[in-house]
């Protein structure tokens, strides 16, 4: 089975969903070509970026940043590309169809990106606006697969409430799958006008066999607490680092390690300054897979503080619970978007509401003073991402969603084909044309 994927970066440090996906579908036999919107930005990479050689088939969107340089060269292009993609390119300078997407030569320069590929099966877009791009990319005939889109958080929260009203109904008309990565976001998706009878609710998920769980206590009795996430509003960083500068005021030994990079990291290291907690605090910037991994396995609490942000942003549900369960972890996290989902309070970890400094030290001082709370919330926790969230019964439930989009189409052409022969026998004069989504 042939497999694209449409992105906005790739390879890209905090998406590790993504890359998992396309690792699994790999080692299943399917064939992954990978399109990235934007040129990547991160360093590094994870060591599975080199192993499965995903770079040789990434292939960036060849748009120009220079509208000038963008528009001087489209002629060209256009002359080089003649012959049956010809209809494929007229089809994308369509303004009354595209509107700004074609006028600024964009779409152009998407369908050039896609033109003499050997089919695809399924196209698989990750984020909603990558999802409206493939469906204007199979409406001018530069691609021919069936389109799902997963869609992950700033997408139902922020995109669509900002953009103009009904921004995704272009593609929730025509798009044949969609997946929710929660039950909170399948209803969200419901309420933009996404028809419930195309939505699953596909989860993220881990694998279970790189995290042990480990008992680890450091010799000078410190409580060691960590954050694994970019440094934006709805990561809640902020209302994290105030909590943990309560327990320390109540007497803890405490260090509190927040692995990520991003926009407040300079606003953040000022509070942990104003705070007196330089010497508690660390912030290490991003780190690959085997140094998360091994970071978990000496923790003793994952911190996840998640808000809503002022623009409306939110979560779906952050990769790293799973992957703090998996090392056998308590969680601290908050009544936000799909995180009840997968902490389960008072068995897995504790949620309290947004932005509630109190709370979260509150639950960070029972945790540190019951060690045995602890252990028992780690082992609920190994056992439910192991029957929720283990990443290899996800790809395998991926392939099979696949298999049954291609083998639903596949039924109902025949239904089509078989209909129409039975119209031309009866000399009918009845045009039979089903959608099939």
């Amino acid at each position: 089975m042939r497999v694209a994927f449409f992105v906005s970066f790739f390879p890209k440090l905090s998406e590790t969903f993504i890359l998992d996906q396309i690792t699994g579908l790999i080692d299943r036999g399917c064939e992954i070509d990978i399109y990235a919107d934007l040129p990547v930005q991160d360093s590094e990479a994870h060591p599975e970026v080199d192993t499965y050689g995903l770079r040789e088939h990434t292939h960036e969107l060849p748009i120009p940043e220079d509208g000038f340089r963008r528009v001087f060269k489209a002629p060209s292009l256009m002359v080089a590309n003649l012959g049956k993609s010809s209809r494929v390119q007229l089809r994308s300078l369509n303004v009354f169809n595209y509107g700004q997407r074609a006028l600024s030569l964009r779409l152009f320069y998407e369908a050039l990106s896609c033109l003499n590929r050997k089919p695809y099966d399924i196209v698989h877009c990750h984020f909603g606006p990558n999802g409206l791009r493939g469906v204007m990319l199979r409406e001018i005939g530069a691609l021919q697969a069936k389109l799902i889109t997963s869609f992950y958080g700033y997408d139902v929260s922020v995109s669509a409430r900002h953009s103009r009203p009904h921004s995704y109904a272009r593609l929730f008309a025509k798009g044949d799958l969609f997946l929710a990565i929660s039950d909170t976001m399948r209803r969200r998706l419901v309420e933009l006008g996404c028809p419930e009878d195309r939505i699953l609710v596909h989860r993220l998920g881990v694998d279970v066999q790189k995290f042990n769980v480990s008992l680890h206590t450091p010799p000078d009795g410190s409580m060691n607490i960590v954050t694994i996430a970019r440094l934006v509003h709805k990561k809640g960083i902020e209302h994290g680092i105030r909590a943990v500068a309560r327990l320390v005021q109540t007497g803890f030994q405490v260090k509190y390690t927040i692995v990520g990079d991003g926009p407040l990291r300079d606003q953040l290291e000022q509070l942990i300054q104003q705070l007196g907690l330089n010497k508690v605090v660390k912030m290490s910037g991003w780190r690959r897979r085997p140094e998360i991994a091994d970071l978990l396995a000496k923790a003793h609490i994952l911190l996840a503080p998640s808000i809503t942000a002022d623009d409306g942003d939110q979560e779906g549900t952050p990769v790293v619970l799973m992957e703090a369960l998996a090392a056998g972890l308590p969680v601290v996290s908050t009544q936000h978007s799909g995180i009840p989902e997968v902490v389960e309070d008072g068995v897995t970890g504790f949620v309290v509401p947004e932005r509630d400094v109190t709370a979260l030290a509150e639950k960070l001082r029972y945790l540190a003073e019951h060690p045995h709370e602890r252990s028992r919330m780690g082992q609920a926790g190994r056992v439910a991402v192991k029957r929720l969230f283990d990443i290899e019964k996800l790809n395998d439930r991926l392939v099979e969603i696949y298999n049954g989009l291609n083998g639903q189409a596949a039924e109902k052409q025949a239904v089509m084909d078989e209909s129409s022969a039975a119209a031309r026998c009866d000399n009918a004069n009845r045009f039979y044309s089903p959608t099939i989504h």
